[in-house]
């Protein structure tokens, strides 16, 4: 591979299942997701955090030497707003939001629901991995370092919900059987993994079972 692929987690995403005081009369949880730079044969942005997140997304890319125009896709595995915040900071990049490609005006039909890849450049892949919404994306990225890593958004939420998936489902699923697949799926092929909101993680011989086993209870 000419210009190899990296991958560096620019921020790591965190959520909290406690509910704390209430602000604006409605009780609340603190949840960020985990924001990637994928470097390579494209610059890439995978998941761009909250609104609020400007400065540190544009403070890290300063310190990996670049600037918002030289990104050439973002990507947001899916709508939710703590992953498309700062979608506006790259506006000569082509953005992909779940199953949706577009520039500007333009929105370009692949069809993800049929479970058809879209290749972004060498070793570098958008899969239809559904589940926590109905159109999810995984970037899955070959590397020399580090191998096959995926970034699944919050398919995965952290390691842990792996051994104890009650973590994942009461963060909101709109299909759990699908997202037991796409789990599956992802930690078949992954060397490691970036969750939605937690560090990325390694895929172990006993994470791959154990997802497999959770997966063939569930269609039980």
């Amino acid at each position: 591979m000419a210009n190899p692929n990296r991958v560096k987690v620019l921020h790591t995403g965190y959520s909290s299942t406690i509910i704390e005081e209430k602000d604006e009369n409605l009780p609340f949880v603190r949840a960020n997701c985990s924001c990637v730079l994928v470097t390579g044969s494209k610059n890439i942005i995978v998941d761009t955090m909250t609104p609020w997140d400007t400065n540190l997304i544009l403070l890290s890319l300063e310190a990996n030497g670049l600037i918002p125009d030289d990104i050439n896709y973002v990507i947001s595995t899916h709508g939710h707003s703590d992953h498309t915040g700062n979608n506006n900071l790259f506006l000569k990049a082509k953005h992909i939001v779940g199953y949706c490609i577009s520039v500007k005006d333009k929105y370009f039909l692949h069809p993800f629901d049929k479970g058809l890849p879209f290749e972004i450049g060498e070793g570098i892949t958008v899969i239809p991995t559904p589940g926590h919404t109905a159109d999810d994306v995984s970037v899955v990225i070959k590397t020399e370092d580090m191998g096959t890593v995926v970034i699944a958004g919050d398919i995965f939420e952290r390691e842990e919900d792996i051994e104890q998936p009650e973590i994942w489902r009461s963060c909101g699923s709109v299909n759990p059987e699908q997202q037991e697949n796409s789990r599956a799926l992802i930690a078949n092929f992954a060397d490691y993994i970036v969750p939605g909101h937690g560090p990325i993680f390694k895929v172990t011989d006993a994470m791959k079972k154990k997802l497999s086993e959770n997966l063939s209870s569930c269609n039980q």
